[in-house]
Parts: structure tokens; sequence; C-alpha cells
């Protein structure tokens, strides 16, 4: 299994990676999220951590990183969390937008997460129904049509997608 360092350091020019989902695995963070614990954005060391450090250090090599979220509304607790956490991987250097679902009904996307990377690589994630990883989690392929399909994908819900600054939930 190829590693997300592996992923990143072969990079050289974008990753990008579409998130489809309305909630995903009950994470430490995110339980402590429903307890009331929210990160305080000038307490760096309390939040930062060994992704945001890879992402960190990808974009200072000049790798664009951008994630795009197409999400229900009104937003599920799971992707309000994700919208609290998301200054810290915007304070890292990725570029992060949200399209409401509705604004997606005429795209063709694929039916899992994915991350493409250089528009020649894309990374597949696979969940069960209740947003754990699946026994087979992810799938790697270089296949061309499959690359075009995730890249064209990710590039339509990007130009509808709004700027993380300018969604309000």
């Amino acid at each position: 299994m190829t590693t997300f360092e592996e992923l990143f350091a072969n990079t050289t020019r974008s990753a990008v990676h579409l998130e489809m989902r309305d909630g995903y695995m009950v994470t430490p963070g995110f339980a402590a999220w429903q307890q009331g614990h929210r990160h305080a954005p000038d307490d760096r060391a309390s939040w930062w951590r060994p992704w945001l450090d890879l992402v960190q250090k990808t974009v200072e090599r000049g790798v664009e990183i951008r994630r795009a979220r197409i999400i229900s509304e009104p937003i599920s607790d799971y992707v309000r969390y994700e919208y609290d956490i998301s200054f810290t991987n915007i304070a890292a250097g990725e570029q992060i937008r949200w399209l409401p679902r509705r604004q997606a009904s005429t795209l063709t996307l694929p039916g899992n997460d994915f991350w493409v990377f250089d528009d020649e690589l894309v990374l597949f994630n696979h969940f069960d129904g209740n947003g754990e990883m699946a026994p087979l989690d992810s799938e790697i392929t270089k296949e061309p049509a499959a690359a075009k399909l995730c890249s064209d994908a990710f590039h339509q819900v990007w130009e509808r997608a709004t700027p993380h600054e300018n969604y309000k939930p």
C-alpha cells in the first residue's frame, strides 16, 4: 500500500480531494468536538498534527492542494465539525471550497470520494454505510479514463463551490 507521504512526495503540481459524504467515522477529534471542545486558532501547538506537516511541506514545494466538499443542507453535525476545523487545513496551505448538494445535481461524479495527484493518479476512498473505512478501504489507479473522470469532476465542483471564507453554513 502506498502511503500519503509517498503520494505527496511524488506529486509535482497538484493534489485535489473531493469529499461527498455527510458523515465519516467517529474520530477522537469529532467526539471531543461533540462534547464542546473547540480548537483555539491562536494555540497552534494544540491542533497542529502530522497531516498538517505533510500538507505544509508539500505546498512549500509548490504543489497546490485543494479540497472540495459536496454537502447536504442543512449540514450534518459531522460537516459542521469539518467546517469548524477547516482553519487548520487552511493554515497548512490547503484551499477549501463547499458545494451544497442541490448545486451538484447536473454534475457527473464518481461513486466514491477521491484524491487526484497531478491529474494522473487517483486514490479512491471506500467507506461503509456508517462512514467507517471499508475492509478494502482504498484503491489506486493510473487508468487515464479514471483520472480524467475524477479530474473533470473535481474541476466542475471547484468552479461551482464557495470558497471556505465565503461559505456560511
